[in-house]
């Protein structure tokens, strides 16, 4: 048994990411490279870790070597305690176990491990989205709502509504309506895939959850559904921060680009809200005098010999002379060859790009899918031109 705590987190993490292509063949979507030094995964713990929540189990299933090798005892996030601390939740098969079957299953099989700390309250979350928040604003006003489920909302543009859970809500910001990713969106308030739950009645709604026909163990298309018909109190928590769900090769490429462009909306290098991350030792990073650098991030352990504009480059990436990048996020211990151009791409870890290789699209237009990609490894030969 361990020491009661208030609240507990349950962290999402077991996504294949599929629209994430190439990326994610070999590691789960948590697992992504961001920002030059970080992964995906490393901004919702290092959330709770922010907001004073120490008790933390991360849900894993697919392809998690990489991502569970990364979190290890937790000890980047100051997880790494004797109560509480941070807990790896993989799947299990024999007894009653069986792979996560959706979002609710996955929680279902874990009530073991929250019942041991008898929370109060449950925090829900996602392990693929970019974003700083305060999870204790979000807790403080569910209290004061004495609500039985909170949801966390932004507001998005029309056209992208039906991607996501959307709701109505009432002048006191009570959820009249809720539908997953519907055809025709009722509002523009998108569920961020951030619940607070009272504890009692999520182990209700679970359970129940379990033993109806026909059910998508999920979230969104069971548990909120069931809980307004029984007229619960579920209030929407408006959130107005910057928060890019990164589940695609498109929104994690502008993410990167909006570390460079919207530093006032969006700061990683606020002393009062750290992003932590597992650092690895680094060589200093060598500027050439041949180098020419315009609006970029760049990582320890990178040599640049040529031209970087408006680009993000993580450690161990050598670029030869000759060789210009732009618009572009350049992933661990890339080599980009001399004389070789790379235009509005994601670059994977270890790929090597060629001498007068181009890799990209110089342009590209808005709305379209122009972003190049190349994967782990892979080799683009000398003198070839690679768009898609």
């Amino acid at each position: 048994m361990g020491l009661k705590k208030e609240i507990v987190a349950m962290l999402l993490a077991g996504g294949q990411g599929t629209r994430l292509q190439i990326l994610t063949k070999k590691m789960a979507k948590p697992a992504v490279p961001f920002g030059g030094k970080y992964k995906i995964i490393d901004f919702p713990l290092s959330n709770c870790v922010n907001s004073g929540i120490s008790t933390v189990g991360v849900l894993t299933q697919f392809m998690p070597l990489e991502l569970n090798s990364y979190i290890g005892n937790g000890s980047p996030w100051d997880l790494d305690r004797m109560d509480g601390g941070l807990s790896i939740l993989p799947p299990y098969t024999g007894g009653e176990g069986d792979w996560y079957k959706g979002t609710s299953n996955a929680i279902y099989q874990n009530m073991k491990y929250i019942e041991q700390y008898d929370p109060e309250y449950v925090l829900i979350l996602s392990g693929d989205h970019i974003y700083k928040m305060n999870y204790n604003d979000m807790l403080k006003f569910h209290k004061n709502n004495n609500a039985d489920l909170t949801i966390a909302h932004i507001d998005v543009p029309i056209e992208e509504a039906s991607r996501f859970g959307i709701l109505n809500t009432l002048n006191d910001l009570s959820v009249s309506d809720f539908v997953e990713k519907p055809k025709e969106p009722i509002s523009t308030k998108a569920s961020m895939g951030i619940y607070i739950f009272n504890w009692k009645e999520l182990q209700k709604y679970l359970t129940k959850c379990e033993n109806l026909e026909g059910t998508n163990y999920d979230f969104g298309k069971d548990i909120i559904p069931m809980m307004l018909k029984d007229k619960k109190k579920i209030f929407a928590y408006p959130f107005y921060g910057y928060w890019k769900d990164v589940g695609t090769i498109e929104s994690l490429w502008q993410a990167n680009m909006d570390l460079l462009h919207n530093v006032g909306q969006f700061n990683i290098h606020d002393p009062l809200w750290r992003i932590y991350c597992r650092h690895y030792e680094s060589m200093p990073q060598y500027i050439g005098n041949t180098a020419e650098l315009k609006n970029s991030m760049i990582s320890e352990g990178t040599t640049i010999k040529g031209k970087v504009v408006e680009s993000v480059l993580s450690s161990g990436v050598y670029v030869e002379e000759g060789a210009e990048i732009y618009n572009s996020v350049i992933m661990k211990n890339a080599y980009i060859g001399k004389n070789a151009r790379v235009y509005n791409s994601i670059i994977a870890e270890e790929a090597i790009i060629e001498d007068s290789s181009e890799v990209g699209h110089k342009k590209i237009e808005s709305g379209k899918d122009m972003i190049t990609v190349v994967g782990n490894r892979n080799v683009v030969g000398k003198g070839v031109l690679v768009k898609k």
